[in-house]
């Protein structure tokens, strides 16, 4: 635990076995109630470290409310146990509609679009099985208070607003609390690392909801960015310029291997170059394939939507994709939607 501001503190909540390694929780003591912001995983070990924070920074957590940045477990997933009755829990639109549906027949939705793509049954059944999204959700029946942009928060000394940034999810959620130029990011705008973004369901274009959310954010006035994950720090319009060239990148790789020839999606995610601490795709856990997989399908998505690549389906409906100067070569089915 530290104390970040007067009467504002991070607290580090473990993520065991994770390469995140933890989650940022943000706690702000006020005189009749305080906020909690994000929470970690629904676990023994994440509320013990959680709650042993709290008590450090004398926050009662059965005398507060809560804001969740967005869906992922690992920032909403203890908020079910914590949650007092009366307590507001703030949370984004469509990130809450997906929490609402978080069934097994969502599940089984998301693995029907990813057998599509190309990701084998047998891994797939693995990768969701042990997918932390399902084993450390919070609760679906949550009362949730819907938060959008432009909402403000009162607390303590702090009056926040909230900013939709959807991308990472679709109802990602900040706080700017201009006055203090603070930003709290979610997995928004990391330092360490880059932010995740994935297509779970081909009804979005989540890349390119992200990039036009970072030019959202990138000319507010910000002194101090406290992220979801690792470092907190100051640079953020540098940061969001990273970014951006990141993904830059990304798309460019993921045409050089398009190059190649027409290929599924699991193909495209397994020559891409990832930051993780396997000597190659094989050795990756079957979550992690998946984490990797759905950040392909993003950038073919968004590819696809700018014209630079084509799709179609194999006879046994597997989706494939190739570029656009290659499309001519191949025999194309019309499109269908699952």
């Amino acid at each position: 635990m530290e104390e970040i501001l007067p009467s504002f503190y991070r607290i580090e909540v473990p993520l065991p076995g994770s390469p995140l390694r933890a989650t940022n929780c943000y706690a702000i003591k006020g005189t009749e109630r305080s906020l909690i912001i994000d929470t970690g995983w629904n676990r023994e070990d994440c509320l013990a470290a959680l709650v042993s924070g709290l008590d450090e920074c004398g926050i009662d957590p059965g005398q507060a409310d809560f804001f969740i940045t967005h869906m992922h477990a690992d920032h909403s997933g203890l908020v079910s146990i914590l949650a007092r009755d009366g307590a507001r829990i703030y949370f984004g639109q469509a990130d809450a509609e997906i929490i609402r549906s978080s069934t097994p027949e969502h599940w089984e939705k998301m693995i029907d679009f990813a057998g599509k793509c190309g990701f084998p049954r047998e891994e797939l059944e693995r990768a969701v099985g042990s997918h932390p999204g399902r084993r450390y959700s919070p609760d679906n029946s949550l009362n949730f208070c819907i938060s959008e942009d432009g909402d403000t928060i009162d607390i303590g000394e702090y009056l926040f607003e909230c900013v939709e940034t959807p991308g990472h999810t679709p109802g990602h959620i900040c706080l700017y609390e201009p006055g203090k130029k603070t930003f709290i990011c979610g997995d928004h705008i990391l330092n360490d690392i880059t932010p995740n973004i994935t297509l779970s369901f081909e009804d979005r274009n989540p890349l390119k909801e992200y990039l036009v959310s970072l030019d959202k954010v990138y000319d507010l006035d910000v002194e101090l960015v406290l992220p979801g994950h690792r470092r907190i720090f100051r640079n953020q319009k540098e940061r969001i310029r990273e970014l951006k060239r990141h993904h830059q990148a990304r798309l460019t790789e993921v045409i050089s291997i398009l190059d190649k020839g027409k290929q599924n999606a699991f193909q495209v995610a397994s020559q891409m170059t990832w930051d993780i601490g396997y000597k190659s795709w094989g050795l990756f856990p079957p979550a992690q394939k998946l984490f990797a997989f759905g950040e392909a399908l993003a950038h073919l998505k968004y590819l696809e939507e700018e014209g630079e690549v084509g799709w179609g389906m194999e006879k046994q409906g597997i989706m494939f994709f190739v570029t656009q100067t290659k499309k001519e070569a191949h025999k194309w089915e019309t499109p269908t939607q699952s």
